[in-house]
């Protein structure tokens, strides 16, 4: 621990932010020749300069991205090691970027991952600033841009041929093209992600340039389309990619049967599939069924999508582990197909329904075969009510979690999962008007290690007024454009939306008058606040 007395020590202040400059300090030694600890104490000695640099920069990693940039400062050598050691960057990609980019990345030399995003009211960076980019973190893996909109497909080629060890690329609201995409996928062999969402440049209609398949068609595993008018043109690269294990198309013009039947052609590796807002319908899911590994299945709001077609797959993935529908409530996915996915996939782990009216039919054959089923959630249900939930208390032995949103259960519901589901951790339950916090408080105290989240409804404010706007000789003005409703901010969504209802009752409903002194008080911070928000 001691230290000669002929040797300096640079000294740094507390604060993080400030530079203290070096300073030369004489300290008399011991007789021994070494120093006590407790004048290294007072003489402030660095004991960091005894650690290697990599031993510091694996401190720096361990810390937020504030106390890095606050630990740069202490000193040069800090200063240095933060910045050799930063494999991370995320820039402003606005249009003054360009200006600093030579020195910030002389600095954040060992960057292999970069977000470059820009507001959407500001100017992006351009061509020149992407390609300066890529001229100096050859050696990047990742990349995402967000509303970078003055990129062109000249930019984007000349960094895909700099850049040729990407692995993840991501864009989302840019206006380059299928030209710039293609260049990318031909010069990234490495590729294995690939996100693009409300990509502006592509060509909508008939005339639209095909993207991929290209050289990184063999090293994707995953690809992510979102928002794309024309999202068929990447069609090619779909099919193409014969490694490809993640599937995720989000609100995507066009009829895309036809595509997954090819697609189901010629990439057997599908693992997850994910279809959103997408017009798909039996046939498209017919087509799925082929990929006999698939194990994550996710069809939200896809109307077209039945029973027929769920049973395909049920019959066909026997691998099914998670399984998430969104029927929005067309009532296309009953029983038939529940059952068909309890009778198949008994390894099932996850299932969310949503808008999906399971009967105790099928709640009872999941419960009984999917003994692995240990996350579950019912949504948006009318038939879900406290038999169904007594009926998975009973035989749902593996469950872990469990949400219920929206569905007529009561507290006796609440009742029957204080002696079942031996393995339950968390209750979640919401907008269930059956359910009061007694029964939620009864359930919490019978089992001490359950989780039970409750987000009431409260009931509606009878309607004992009259249509005038004179109460109790006091005169309520009328809120203009708010057609009786208000949006309050709450931390609690149950009772934000009885307050909403309350404060509408204000606007187009009257009260008696000792109602309405009791909430006089509010009402006037009420108009003085929304007075302050039309203003702004």
């Amino acid at each position: 621990m001691g230290q000669s007395a002929s040797v300096s020590r640079p000294r740094f202040s507390k604060s993080a932010t400030v530079i203290s400059p070096p300073a030369i300090d004489t300290v008399s030694a011991s007789p021994g020749g070494v120093m006590s600890d407790l004048d290294d104490a007072v003489a402030g000695e660095d004991y960091t300069l005894n650690l290697p640099d990599e031993c510091l920069a694996c401190i720096f990693q361990s810390l937020s991205a504030g106390d890095r940039k606050r630990s740069s400062l202490v000193c040069r050598r800090w200063l240095t090691v933060e910045g050799q050691s930063r494999h991370r960057l995320s820039l402003n990609a606005q249009s003054q970027l360009v200006n600093v980019v030579p020195g910030l990345f002389s600095r954040f030399d060992a960057v292999t991952k970069l977000a470059l995003k820009c507001d959407r009211r500001s100017v992006s960076i351009g061509d020149d600033a992407l390609i300066l980019i890529s001229l100096k973190c050859r050696n990047l893996t990742r990349l995402k841009l967000r509303a970078c909109r003055e990129l062109t497909d000249e930019g984007v080629a000349v960094f895909a041929e700099n850049c040729k060890n990407l692995q993840k690329f991501s864009c989302g609201s840019c206006t380059f093209g299928a030209k710039g995409m293609n260049a990318l996928l031909q010069n990234c062999a490495f590729l294995e992600e690939l996100s693009v969402k409300r990509l502006r440049g592509i060509t909508d209609g008939v005339a639209a340039e095909p993207i991929g398949p290209g050289k990184a068609a063999g090293a994707l595993k995953m690809i992510c389309l979102k928002d794309l008018y024309n999202g068929q043109c990447f069609g090619p690269l779909i099919a193409g990619a014969t490694s490809l294990r993640s599937l995720k198309l989000f609100r995507c013009s066009g009829d895309w049967d036809k595509l997954l039947e090819v697609i189901a052609d010629t990439v057997n590796g599908l693992v997850e599939v994910h279809l959103e807002r997408l017009q798909v319908s039996d046939l498209g899911l017919s087509a799925l069924s082929h990929c006999t590994n698939l194990e994550i299945l996710h069809l939200v709001k896809t109307p077209e999508c039945t029973n027929i077609g769920l049973m395909m797959i049920a019959e066909k993935c026997k691998s099914l582990r998670k399984l998430r529908i969104d029927g929005w409530k067309t009532n296309r996915i009953s029983d038939d197909g529940l059952i068909a996915v309890a009778t198949h996939c008994p390894i099932l782990q996850e299932l969310v329904l949503i808008g999906v009216n399971p009967t105790h039919l099928s709640i009872e054959k999941l419960a009984t075969n999917c003994q692995n089923l240990e996350r579950l959630a019912l949504c948006g249900s009318e038939t879900v009510g406290d038999a169904e939930i007594s009926c998975i208390a009973a035989k749902c032995i593996a469950l872990k979690k469990l949400c219920i949103k929206n569905c007529p259960i009561s507290d006796h519901g609440m009742e029957a999962l204080a002696g079942g589901c031996p393995n339950l951790v968390k209750v979640k339950v919401k907008k269930c008007r059956g359910v009061t916090s007694e029964g939620t408080d009864w359930l919490r105290s019978s089992r001490g290690s359950l989780a039970v989240n409750l987000d009431a409804v409260e009931p509606d404010l009878p309607d004992v007024g009259i249509n005038e706007q004179e109460i109790g000789g006091a005169d309520i003005p009328p809120i203009d454009g708010l057609n009786g409703e208000v949006n309050v901010a709450s931390n609690s969504t149950g009772r934000s939306t009885s307050f909403k209802m309350r404060l509408g009752s204000f606007s187009g409903r009257s009260l008696v008058a000792c109602t309405f002194r009791r909430w006089s008080s509010f009402g006037g911070r009420f108009r003085n606040n929304l007075g302050g928000s039309n203003a702004d």
